[in-house]
């Protein structure tokens, strides 16, 4: 446990986060973190997102609706039942742009439960692995 710290990882309740320091797109950030014995992370209450948004980071989420459009999934393969959107969101990208089957965490937002965002799963983004202790 104390080496995962040393290691750069955050512990949070029963979980340990780690906070890339570069950019890569959804898929491969995902890849970073099977990698590591993690996964992109999965929020599971208000209290974890508040967390997570006062790292004050844009970053990928373990969140998709890659598969069916409108339905949103953690990369564990449940369901999302209650969601922290930024005001507007998901949009899809809009009329013009579509495709945003991604999510992200996005500090610069006036509440800190409601910070998602939907983008391109090609996008580079910084991301955050998670793992139970």
């Amino acid at each position: 446990m104390e080496q995962h710290c040393q290691e750069g990882w955050r512990k949070f309740d029963s979980r340990l986060y780690l906070l890339s320091t570069e950019k890569k797109t959804w898929k491969e950030s995902r890849e970073d973190c099977l990698e590591r014995g993690a996964d992109l992370v999965i929020i599971n209450s208000r209290e974890e997102q508040t967390f997570l948004f006062n790292l004050h980071m844009r970053a990928w989420i373990g969140l998709t609706d890659s598969v069916t459009e409108g339905t949103w999934k953690w990369v564990d393969g449940t369901t999302l039942t209650t969601g922290h959107w930024g005001r507007g969101q998901p949009d899809n990208g809009g009329l013009f742009s579509g495709q945003q089957d991604c999510v992200e965490i996005y500090y610069r937002q006036d509440d800190p439960v409601q910070t998602w965002n939907d983008d391109k799963c090609g996008t580079n983004h910084n991301w955050i692995c998670e793992k139970v202790v």
